[in-house]
């Protein structure tokens, strides 16, 4: 059996800690409009941290990510957002937010 990668990545959020949950709300709406479904792309996770990948089969490309990327840096809402490389989301080298 072959393994066929589907790339993806992962983002880590933090918020500004006096951010009101409305202003989460709203930055959340707006980053599922704008960043993923604008990029054809999807989004399984949480406030903080999850998994983005292409919302049809296939994978991930470095312009996608790049675009995220660019998206969320531009944020007033967010005192920083990490995104990691592009990754095998079915077989990841390492667990993705592993259990301590």
């Amino acid at each position: 059996m072959s393994k066929t990668k589907e790339l993806g990545f992962e983002l880590n959020l933090d918020f500004k800690e006096d951010l009101a949950d409305e202003a989460i709300d709203a930055f959340l709406d707006a980053f599922l409009k704008e960043a993923m479904e604008a990029n054809g792309l999807g989004y399984v996770g949480g406030d903080d941290f999850g998994l983005v990948c292409l919302q049809k089969r296939g994978s991930v490309s470095e312009e996608q990510r790049a675009a995220v990327e660019a998206w969320l840096k531009g944020r007033s809402e967010l005192t920083e957002a990490t995104v990691s490389p592009l990754i095998d989301v079915w077989y990841p080298e390492k667990p993705i937010n592993p259990v301590a």
